[in-house]
């Protein structure tokens, strides 16, 4: 009989943006709750993976990227609300993963670092992306850099794009919760209801299929979430999504030449909706104009942002 106490607890789950934090969350969860790309700020709000283990649950809170706030530029308000929504993550949290990238330390990093220094909590660096880092030997020094004037709980080098190195992630991180019985049923992944979950699948393929061209001031509204019965696949779930841009040129980008570009968007989100969902899913999409509304807090927070 196992007799070894079962241990619970929040993790803030901290970085600059593009380090990898939504894919590291998402390995130990064991399922897809937070979205990726390789655009930086992907994430946009908090969420809660929620990982179980034999020896117990961590409720992994993954958060915006921290950033140094930018001069006159589009979206400041959502940049300060990002950033507020990141920070604000430590509150009631045990632990806090640091996220950094193999071989860089700048000074994001420096700001997520004095971040989780002045909420005193015990930090965990996590050294994500090493499968990239082309001089294998250049790590132990980058390390000692790293850690030279800082102190850590532990130290882990891996890849959570390729699942290496989490076993002994986890075990260090359970290690710093309190005992505990779970906080969230054993087939719970995320706090985020389906609606939410929907909205950022059509997030997520907008960075996708649009890369560099994706304006910032873009975001999704999902209007409509209805469930129905469906004689083939059991359940079918009917949403309406609103693409919001600032201007009208933006809204041209997204629809693309003859709505190619709306249409595989719908397409890929759709696909990952039925995955996640295991359902069937009719998806309608539109593009509308709102301009000035990353700069506008009532408008982020009529659009679902929150601090």
């Amino acid at each position: 009989m196992n007799t070894t106490p079962q241990r619970s607890g929040a993790v803030a789950v901290i970085g600059r943006p593009n380090v990898g934090k939504s894919t590291l969350v998402n390995a130990l969860v064991g399922a897809k709750v937070s979205i990726t790309s390789n655009r930086p700020q992907t994430t946009r709000h908090r969420l809660l993976g929620i990982a179980t283990f034999p020896g117990g649950q961590l409720q992994l809170v993954d958060t915006p990227g921290i950033h140094a706030e930018q001069g006159k530029r589009s979206g400041k308000a959502l940049h300060r609300m990002l950033n507020r929504a990141a920070r604000g993550a430590l509150e009631g949290v045990d632990a806090a993963m640091l996220v950094i990238e193999a071989g860089r330390w700048d000074h994001e990093d420096g700001l997520a670092f004095d971040a989780l220094r002045e909420a005193g909590l015990p930090v965990v660096l996590v050294i994500n992306q090493v499968d990239k880092l082309k001089d294998k030997t250049a790590l132990l020094p980058f390390i000692a850099k790293v850690t030279d004037g800082r102190t850590f709980a532990a130290v882990h080098p891996l890849s959570a794009l390729k699942r290496k190195g989490l076993e002994p992630l986890v075990a260090t991180l359970l290690g710093l919760m309190p005992e505990g019985e779970p906080a969230f049923g054993e087939d719970e992944i995320t706090d985020k209801s389906q609606r939410f979950l929907a909205g950022e699948l059509v997030r997520e393929q907008l960075m996708r299929q649009l890369g560099a061209e994706l304006p910032y001031a873009t975001t999704v509204e999902v209007e409509k979430f209805e469930e129905e019965p469906s004689p083939q696949a059991g359940v079918m779930y009917r949403i309406a999504a609103v693409i919001w841009v600032e201007r009208e040129g933006q809204k041209a980008i997204v629809i693309g030449k003859g709505g190619e570009r709306l249409r595989a968007i719908g397409t890929r989100a759709r696909e990952q909706m039925e995955r996640l969902f295991g359902a069937k899913v009719f998806l309608q999409t539109w593009v509308r104009v709102r301009e000035g509304w990353s700069d506008d807090e009532a408008a982020l927070r009529a659009l679902g942002y929150h601090d």
